[in-house]
Formats: structure tokens, C-alpha cells, sequence
């Protein structure tokens, strides 16, 4: 962890208007959800969580988060002054990793619970916080290791989730297994079987580890192939 590094990817996600819609997602979600309440009863509205909220939600702040603290970096080449100060490149990939990882929590896990609350169902928002809280650290992660890959993460990460997790997963039922959503519902539904539990429990824990670490991993090589080729 390199607090200088944290800092400055901090300063980059609160500086840049991304940061706006960071906020105007989840504000737009629990709006959402208070006002099927108020119009039609709590169980309506808390249907929109695991349908839109979880799903789309959840990723879509997670790729605001993960491009802002790695991707104008790569964009505009700056990365290459950074790279070039003696600090440990995988120092660098996480430290922007847990910054993306907080901002994912804060504005996407947090107010899903939030919203869940709204309705009244204590237990099941539990269960969704801790599915958005599992799902959004592979989520910021693998989407770190994307922006670090390519100038295009932004859309790379959406085909992924639009795609993959959403068109193909509806679709075909052995897409779970390599469904980053999927894992963190399987973890929440320990907490409330509301939830499905489409895949087992021990791979879903190990799975979302997996990706998490070995996402972080291939970040921070890359970061360093950068500085050793001089590329972009």
C-alpha cells in the first residue's frame, strides 16, 4: 500500500465529473425504491434491487471507479512519469485498486443496502450488502486490470457485464459459474435464501479471491511492462 499513490488516485476520482455520476446512480436507485414504496408496498420495491440495482448498478459504479483512478493515466501517457519514480509497481496497481474498491462499496454496496432498508426488509438487504460487498471487490479489480490492459476499458468492461454477465448469463445457465454477480449472490444467500444459490458456496468464496487477486496481480505487471518497454 503507497499512501502517496492512494492519494493521488483519490484525488483523481473526486476531481474528474465521473465522480458526479458515481453519486448520481445510487442516489437515482434509492429514489427509485422509496418512491415504488411509497406508491405500491416494500416487497414491489425491494424486487428492483436484485434486478436492477445489483446487476447493472453495482458493475457500472464499479467501472466509473476502477477507469478513474488508472485509466486517464494511461490515456494521456502520465502513467509514465509515475512509473518512473522508484515505487513498486504492484505498490501502485493496489493502492488504486482499494481506492476503486472503496469508492465500489461506498457508492454502490452501501446504498443498495440503504435502499433495501427502505423497504423493510432488514435481512435481505443484509444479504444483498453482502453480495454487492464480495461481487464489487472482484468487480473493481478485474475492471483495474482492464484499464491497465487497454485505452477502451471503459467499454471493454461494459461488453463484459452487458454481455456476459448479462445477455449470456440470462441465457445459459453454466455462465453462473464464471459470473462475478453470481458469486457474490451465492455468498449472500448464507444470510438470507432469498437469494439464489445457483454455484457452491466454497467456489464461489475461492473463485472471487481468485479473480481479486490474480486481477490485482496482472494490474501491477502490467504497470510494470510499461515502465520497462515505455509504452503509451
Amino acid at each position: 500500500m503507497n499512501g502517496t499513490i492512494a492519494k493521488l488516485a483519490l484525488q483523481a476520482l473526486l476531481g474528474r465529473r465521473r465522480f458526479y455520476l458515481l453519486l448520481a446512480f445510487p442516489t437515482l436507485l434509492v429514489g427509485l425504491v422509496a418512491l415504488v414504496t411509497a406508491l405500491v408496498d416494500g416487497d414491489a420495491a425491494f424486487s428492483v434491487l436484485p434486478n436492477l440495482g445489483y446487476p447493472l448498478v453495482l458493475p457500472l459504479v464499479a467501472i466509473l471507479a476502477a477507469s478513474s483512478v488508472l485509466g486517464p493515466e494511461v490515456d494521456d501517457g502520465s502513467i509514465v512519469y509515475l512509473l518512473s519514480k522508484p515505487v513498486n509497481r504492484y505498490g501502485v496497481a493496489f493502492s488504486k485498486w482499494l481506492v476503486a474498491l472503496a469508492a465500489t462499496l461506498v457508492t454502490g454496496a452501501l446504498p443498495i443496502f440503504v435502499a433495501g432498508l427502505v423497504t423493510g426488509h432488514t435481512t435481505r438487504s443484509t444479504a444483498l450488502l453482502v453480495a454487492a460487498a464480495v461481487a464489487g471487490t472482484a468487480y473493481s479489480a478485474l475492471f483495474v486490470a482492464i484499464s491497465a490492459v487497454t485505452r477502451h476499458a471503459v467499454i471493454a468492461s461494459l461488453m463484459f457485464v452487458l454481455i456476459w454477465e448479462g445477455l449470456l448469463g440470462n441465457l445459459f445457465t453454466g455462465v453462473a459459474w464464471l459470473s462475478i454477480g453470481q458469486w457474490g449472490l451465492r455468498v449472500g444467500h448464507e444470510v438470507s435464501d432469498y437469494l439464489p444459490d445457483v454455484v457452491d458456496l466454497p467456489y464461489a468464496v475461492v473463485a472471487s479471491l481468485l479473480v481479486t487477486v490474480v486481477a490485482v496481480w496482472f494490474a501491477g505487471d502490467r504497470l510494470r511492462s510499461f515502465s520497462l518497454r515505455g509504452e503509451d
